[in-house]
């Protein structure tokens, strides 16, 4: 079962990191006024559907920064136990249904707001998320595998390998 690292509130949301050790994956719930967004779900998703129940909340949307090789996410389950709309960022394709959402769009959570930036480089869709409170003002960046340890994008570990980070700019 995934651990809750951190627990941040303010007064337009809450956020909480789960870490997941076997997999050294985090991915975050977030709430505002009776929404949630979860950002790139594990597949046992329960501990995302018992915070909201605990929070009194609806998880509204699904995030995911990227198409992940290296775990099995559990975004399509989640979307079809809670309704929630599954969001991927341009030059996304996939065999489910999710919106495509285009560059600097920008989403409403309750009383808070979010928008997804493309950061092509890790992989071709790859995009970043900023929260921002009521005002607009930016609260944080959840960037996926958009940035690593000493390294940006690593376009090497994406589906294909002669990539280069040029080419991913284009």
């Amino acid at each position: 079962m995934p651990k809750k690292k951190t627990d941040k509130e303010t007064a337009d949301f809450f956020v909480e990191q789960i870490f997941t050790g076997c997999l050294a994956e985090y991915s975050y719930y977030i709430d505002s006024a009776g929404e949630a967004l979860i950002i790139d779900p594990i597949y046992d998703h329960k501990v995302y559907t018992n915070l909201a129940t605990e929070r009194g909340a609806k998880i509204k949307y699904i995030f995911e920064t990227h198409f992940h090789a290296d775990f099995v996410s559990g975004h399509v389950d989640l979307a079809k136990e809670t309704g929630a709309e599954i969001i991927f960022g341009p030059k996304s394709k996939a065999n489910f249904q999710f919106h495509l959402a285009k560059d600097c769009e920008v989403f409403k959570l309750g009383s808070a707001h979010f928008e997804i930036l493309h950061t092509p480089g890790h992989t071709p869709e790859s995009s970043c998320l900023v929260l921002k409170d009521a005002n607009g003002k930016p609260h944080s960046v959840y960037t996926g595998d958009t940035l690593f340890l000493n390294e940006v994008g690593r376009p090497d570990l994406a589906a294909n390998e002669e990539l280069k980070p040029e080419d991913m700019a284009s």
